[in-house]
């Protein structure tokens, strides 16, 4: 049952409640010009000063993660234990929106949409890269057994995709959708402050924290669009389906992708997301049963259930791990994976945390969180249990051949190499091409819907030119870095290194949306609480009412009032 909204939600009684500005553009001038110029800024200093770009970046990244290792060890942790206790705590009844309001989309919709923009693509690239990797290379520490390095390689898998990446998408989306769905303010960042920030949201304070965000976003797109068109290539190449995946290849699949993306997102979340992120769930569920069926089943289902108790029974642990008890081989380790982990999702949180918010209108808090936090999390372990499991079981005690001779993997054709090893061939690996070809174009639209609302003032259908003009440029800084690289893919690699450096000043903001969360939902509750007692109140006062009213009726309080004044009877002392 939600919680009924107050007249002024979300505020104490006697706040004065202002809404969001009138609109007098179709862009925000504060939030546009201001992250165009430092794109269009930075894509320049890394293409054109390359060298000079790839060291900066990489020192200052090198500072943070090595530096502040615990900071984001600790801060991810809390989120965790935030996201459960309001889901689980007395504020899961609330409901982002207004008490009639019912689901803006499907239950299977909202889950493939908020899936496929939270973490589609990561899973294709990573599902079987990053078990073998650790597989070979484990944190030291770990046992050098097979069956130990196995086990670990899962459960830390687990815990890089499990709940801690959905837990700081539950920050921001909680925070954001709670503002947008149940406060009626625009769709944006700095409107989910207000609780802290007041009135100062609406001046430069607020332009900086969305001017961050949509960077962010946008840099963090772009690298995945470029990074993502190297994995297609590799799988085109090794299939034989083109002679040299070179950069021209790479260039255009990379406006291919856009070009897709910009009609996908001209047609709006309704129509185009929707529909992909369908699409998207379908084809994902086909291949990872098709993987299950012809791959080692029996296998995968026993190391499924051992591995999800060793990451229940060891998820605090791992939670809180940094390395330090293994000295410096133990932090960097650390830092180059689960640190690294922590930052990137928190680079994605304003992107992917701000789309949940938009399509999750008409869920309570506590659906909200279950819908985030829990049923993705099961959905990933699904995925790297069957085809991690299934790359493990071929290392273990198969015939091997996914890990080169000098022990490393290759991460961008790990996922075709394994499929080239099940029944299907050419079918599976176009199957697989397809997957991965539409879960970029559903993160690059989704991505590019939610910088064109923070870039529109909040607007939760942005102008179709704006549309068009931050989708293209997503495409257009991706194909940019790419070219720069030359033969390899470094201009990326600064442009996603300096996305994850945008997570320290953004850890900040989330914090405060914590803070901001705790504030409304307590006024939320409040204002409940006084209309509960109010309402009691009255209920008691007619019902002495109406007992008044049936007694002078039936006349039994005119009997008590003539028999009541007995000392009148009774002789004088």
């Amino acid at each position: 049952m939600a919680v009924p909204m107050a007249k002024s939600p979300g505020n104490s009684p006697g706040e004065e409640t202002t809404g969001p500005p009138p609109r007098k553009s179709s862009i925000a001038p504060g939030v546009f010009w201001p992250s165009a110029i430092i794109v269009a800024g930075f894509v320049l200093y890394a293409t054109v000063f390359r060298t000079s770009a790839q060291k900066t970046i990489s020192t200052v990244q090198e500072e943070i993660v090595g530096g502040l290792g615990w900071y984001y060890t600790a801060l991810v942790s809390l989120f965790v234990i935030f996201a459960l206790w309001v889901g689980i705590g007395r504020f899961g009844d609330i409901k982002l929106g207004a008490d009639d309001d019912k689901p803006e989309f499907s239950m299977g919709s909202w889950l493939a949409m908020l899936f496929a923009a939270g973490m589609g693509i990561g899973l294709v690239f990573w599902g079987v890269a990053e078990p073998l990797n650790h597989f070979v290379s484990p944190r030291p520490g770990v046992g050098k057994a097979e069956a130990e390095r196995s086990e670990f390689a899962m459960v830390q898998t687990f815990l890089h995709w499990g709940i801690h990446p959905w837990a700081i998408y539950i920050v921001v989306g909680l925070a954001v959708a709670y503002a947008v769905h149940r406060k009626g303010r625009p769709v944006s960042i700095r409107w989910a402050l207000e609780p802290i920030l007041g009135n100062r949201i609406r001046g430069r304070w607020g332009d900086a924290i969305d001017v961050i965000a949509l960077v962010g976003t946008l840099f963090g797109v772009a690298t995945s669009l470029g990074f993502g068109v190297v994995q297609i290539a590799s799988g085109l190449e090794s299939r034989g389906w083109v002679a040299d995946a070179d950069k021209s290849v790479q260039v255009a699949l990379i406006i291919g992708i856009t070009l897709i993306a910009t009609i996908s997102v001209v047609t709006g979340i309704g129509k185009g997301i929707k529909w992909l992120s369908n699409i998207n769930m379908t084809l994902a569920g086909v291949l990872l049963l098709f993987a299950l069926i012809t791959g080692p089943t029996l296998f995968i289902l026993n190391t499924f259930v051992e591995d999800i108790g060793a990451y229940l029974q060891n998820i605090v642990t791992l939670s809180f791990n940094t390395g330090a008890t293994e000295g410096h081989d133990g932090t960097a380790w650390v830092s180059s994976w689960t640190v690294f982990y922590w930052g990137w999702w928190i680079s994605w949180a304003p992107f992917v945390g701000i789309f949940i918010a938009r399509i999750s209108r008409g869920r309570t808090v506590r659906e909200f969180v279950t819908g985030v936090l829990l049923i993705p999390t099961l959905l990933t372990f699904v995925w790297f249990a069957v085809f991690g499991g299934s790359a493990l079981h071929r290392e273990t005690l198969g015939g091997g051949g996914l890990v080169g001779e000098d022990g490393t993997v290759g991460t961008n054709s790990a996922f075709f190499q394994l499929l080239d090893t099940l029944p299907g061939g050419a079918f599976v690996a176009g199957a697989a091409l397809l997957l991965i070809v539409l879960f970029f174009v559903t993160s690059s639209d989704s991505g590019s819907f939610v910088v064109d609302m923070l870039a529109s003032g909040g607007d939760p259908e942005p102008p179709v030119w704006s549309r068009v003009f931050w989708a293209g440029s997503e495409g257009a800084v991706a194909v940019a870095l790419l070219v720069a690289s030359g033969s390899g893919t470094t201009s990326l690699t600064t442009l996603q290194t300096a996305a994850i450096i945008t997570a320290l000043p953004f850890s900040l903001v989330m914090i405060g949306l914590c803070v901001a969360t705790v504030r409304s939902f307590r006024s939320e509750r409040q204002a409940y609480l006084a209309a509960v007692r109010l309402k009691q109140e009255q209920r008691l006062v007619d019902q002495a009412v109406t007992a008044v009213e049936e007694g002078l009726e039936n006349g039994t309080l005119s009997n008590g009032a003539e028999k009541s004044p007995a000392a009148t009877d009774t002789p004088a002392m």
